[in-house]
């Protein structure tokens, strides 16, 4: 489904600010009926719904889930868990769907609905599209019932998805290692307390009291640089920091420096390879990973294949190449001999043994990835037109692709779940870098910006 033909699905769900639409309450209903409708053929049908902390996400929880039972499905709630959890619990008990309500690293006013299949993978693109069709037609006429469903929360299935996660590294322990978490205010404070108090070592957990309007603020994944600066403040060895539905990780090395999906991605893929796991000696990655990370896969004999930003076309190339790993440099990764989708805890998981079995320090399993210089600019724009289509912005990224060259990397884009534009900038020169970025930028922002 091209971006053009989507009304209301993005690159991950259906995203906005809470109470508007495409959030509204009518339409909310719309998607659950949708989705009910969807699941006709299926013997008794059932659907799993789990949500973040935000302040809305309740509403928007108990509204879908009226859509739900409305179209004859019984719904479950898992409460406050990870995106992943949601996915790893629907294919587990075999439900005919899964939603998560949540906006991932969005501002707390900030929504969204995301899908899965019963197998526990977002939801094809033509299913959305045709869900999309009924949802708008209902969504003017639709009648939200007053009463909306009480869902009670299954507290077991974060002890489920804990298990789940600790039977990915059983053998595990962190004795000897001190560790800053960052939960985002997020999900992953419903789940870190527990976890991390099992696999032992020292921890210290820092935003875990989320209030419904604190998530992502100042700190999370989208923020790395805090803990970042916590690990040094502290003493510890590593820093693991997550988003506010804990689908994607970022790290922090004893030194204080940021430790990112890129160099996350080569640690992985080395090791993969060492131990003859790394199916084609292939990793796929995005538009936006570095030319580092390339560079140093390929003195280990590994080739790095690039895919559209977004995990559904990270995931779609790896089904493609059959590649036993891929992520973003956003922290995505994704490892599918283990888990269906993207998953932050299990990514800080898999890395912790990484560095427990192999003896090794952040720093020294990623000294060799010399990264090229790399700006983004955010845009907010007012609309999304194609931009080679704007002759000032399209003249502003010829001249920048000429001048670079061999010597960088030029990638505009429109963020999938956000009215906003992405002008990415990589190159040996940080001067041009920076000067090619804010040339496009503010082309950008005088045709489109709001």
């Amino acid at each position: 489904m091209s971006a053009g033909a989507r009304k209301l699905f993005g690159t991950d769900g259906i995203r906005g600010v809470a109470g508007e639409a495409p959030l509204d309450a009518r339409t909310v209903y719309a998607t659950g009926l949708a989705l009910g409708h969807s699941l006709k053929g299926v013997s008794n049908p059932a659907v799993l719904v789990g949500r973040d902390t935000r302040e809305s996400s309740p509403w928007i929880a108990a509204t879908l889930a009226a859509g739900l039972k409305a179209a004859g499905v019984r719904v479950f709630s898992a409460g406050v868990v990870p995106t992943p959890a949601v996915a790893y619990l629907t294919r587990k008990h075999k439900h005919a769907a899964g939603v998560v309500i949540s906006a991932s690293h969005n501002p707390w006013q900030d929504n969204g609905i995301k899908l899965f299949g019963g197998d526990g993978y977002k939801l094809p693109d033509a299913l959305e599209l045709a869900m999309e069709e009924e949802i708008v037609a209902h969504a003017a006429e639709a009648v939200v019932p007053e009463k909306l469903p009480v869902l009670l929360d299954n507290e077991s299935s974060r002890d489920e998805y804990i298990a789940f996660l600790q039977s990915v590294v059983k053998d595990l322990k962190l004795d000897g290692l001190r560790l800053v978490v960052d939960c985002a205010n997020g999900a992953a404070a419903a789940i870190a307390p527990t976890l991390f108090a099992r696999l032992g070592g020292e921890y210290e957990l820092l935003h875990v009291k989320p209030t419904g309007k604190n998530i992502n603020e100042g700190c999370g994944a989208l923020h790395p640089g805090h803990v970042a600066a916590e690990v040094v403040a502290r003493g510890a060895q590593i820093g693991l920091t997550f988003d506010g539905d804990a689908d994607r990780c970022m790290l922090a090395d004893s030194k204080g420096r940021v430790v990112n999906g890129d160099a996350i991605l080569l640690m992985a893929a080395r090791d993969l390879k060492e131990r003859g796991l790394l199916t084609g000696d292939v990793v796929v990655a995005t538009t936006m990973s570095n030319m580092g990370l390339e560079a140093a896969l390929k003195r280990s004999g590994i080739k790095m294949l690039r895919a559209p930003v977004g995990d559904r076309d990270v995931l779609e190339e790896m089904q493609k190449t059959d590649a036993a790993l891929g992520g973003e440099q956003s922290g995505h990764i994704l490892f599918p001999h283990l888990a269906t989708t993207g998953d932050g805890m299990l990514t800080a998981l898999v890395v912790l043994e990484l560095v427990a079995r192999s003896g090794k320090s952040l720093e020294e399993l990623t000294s060799d990835l010399k990264v090229f210089p790399q700006v983004i600019v955010n845009v907010r724009v007012r609309e999304k037109r194609p931009l080679l289509e704007i002759a000032s912005v399209a003249e502003k990224i010829a001249a920048a692709e000429k001048d670079l060259a061999d010597s960088g990397r030029v990638v505009i884009r429109y963020s999938g779940t956000e009215k906003l534009a992405r002008v990415m900038i990589e190159a040996e020169s940080e001067e041009a870098m920076k000067r090619h970025a804010e040339a496009i930028a503010g082309a950008i922002r005088e045709e489109l910006g709001e």
